[in-house]
């Protein structure tokens, strides 16, 4: 243990091994006062750089680590951010969009010094319950990923203190809230014009749940850049087919498209999951890929679409690069800065493979 003696022989500050050294300690080493010390260790602003590196180098070369709990008392600051996610915890398990989301947060925030706390919002019983724990002091803000449009977690927690960052579109709302989002729409542009491109003339989609934003503009993107290209309403009705998220859900989806449209040549599927589960469908059904069907997916899983044979083209999406704006966001609106609510869309780009 290190205990604080008043001076060395030469009229320096020195520590013995008797006890934790204390802030008086940091500060004496640093040659700056108590206060000085404690608020360069919380990050104020006003501290000079020249004092902010004396007190950084003192604390590190002393072992100094400041008690929590009494940091907290100062700085009203828990050091943790809550992550929620707004869907059944059963999916949320099985989509290797949600599970890169969460890694990504997890490292993003101890890059930071910041605890995760995971939380998943399992329907409208466990609003109340979500909205009480983030407002009750236990973390400094929150990264909400709440994708269906009813979803009433968005709305409850617009009164909330703690700041709160969106991945995606916050339920319904569209104005007073701070999103960081994909441009969805453009992706599946992206992806039938690619399409078009290589002389596909029957293109269908397996959609996502059209009670999620993006999974609609995903639809609206297929839709509108086939009726641009001449494409008539009636036949784009007759190929497209929605389905969950899921693998199962895509191989079902991709059978009832088969057994209605068994001239389609090429087809874009919303999710890689869901992509998976057609590349199964077509599969059985003995169509080969691409040479009879051309299939595109969307999300760009790295595990997952390199993985498929033949190895899926799709859509790339980075869930990382989404997950640190969202931090970036949240940390600059608890540092103060004047942030207006507003919606950050990030691009998406075509990752060419063999399946198209």
């Amino acid at each position: 243990m290190i205990e604080s003696a008043p001076n060395n022989a030469e009229g320096n500050h020195v520590v013995t091994q008797n006890d934790r050294p204390t802030l008086e300690d940091v500060a004496a080493f640093a040659g700056v006062s108590r206060s000085t010390a404690s608020r360069a260790l919380n990050g104020d602003p006003n501290v000079s750089r020249q004092a902010r590196e004396a007190v950084t180098a003192a604390a590190r070369d002393l072992g100094y680590s400041p008690n929590q709990a009494a940091r907290s008392l100062v700085t009203r600051r828990t050091g943790a951010v809550g992550v929620v996610l707004s869907e059944p915890e059963e999916l949320v398990l099985a989509d290797p969009y949600r599970t890169s989301v969460m890694r990504s947060a997890y490292r993003e925030l101890a890059d930071l010094g910041s605890q995760m706390v995971l939380m998943f919002c399992d329907g409208r019983e466990d609003v109340a319950r979500t909205v009480r724990f983030l407002d009750g002091g236990h973390v400094d803000g929150a990264l909400v990923f709440a994708p269906h449009r009813a979803d009433p977690l968005p709305r409850a927690l617009r009164p909330l203190r703690p700041p709160v960052v969106f991945g995606g579109p916050a339920g319904n709302l569209s104005r007073g809230v701070h999103v960081v989002d994909f441009d969805n729409e453009s992706g599946a542009r992206l992806a039938v014009e690619y399409l078009l491109r290589h002389g596909r003339e029957r293109i269908a989609t397996v959609a996502g749940p059209q009670d999620q934003t993006a999974a609609r503009h995903r639809l609206s993107g297929w839709r509108k850049t086939l009726s641009a290209a001449g494409f008539d309403s009636t036949d784009l009705t007759d190929l497209a087919e929605e389905a969950d998220f899921t693998l199962d859900g895509g191989r079902a989806a991709m059978d009832r498209l088969l057994a209605r449209r068994p001239d389609l040549d090429a087809v874009f599927v919303a999710s890689d999951l869901m992509a998976a589960g057609a590349l199964r469908a077509l599969h059985d059904a003995g169509r080969r890929v691409p040479g009879d069907v051309a299939v595109v997916g969307f999300d760009d899983h790295p595990a997952l679409a390199t993985a498929m044979n033949p190895p899926l083209t799709t859509v790339h999406q980075n869930p990382a690069d989404q997950v640190r704006h969202m931090v970036a966001t949240l940390m600059a609106l608890l540092a103060g800065e004047p942030i207006r609510p507003h919606r950050k869309v990030l691009e998406v780009l075509m990752k060419v493979r063999g399946s198209a």
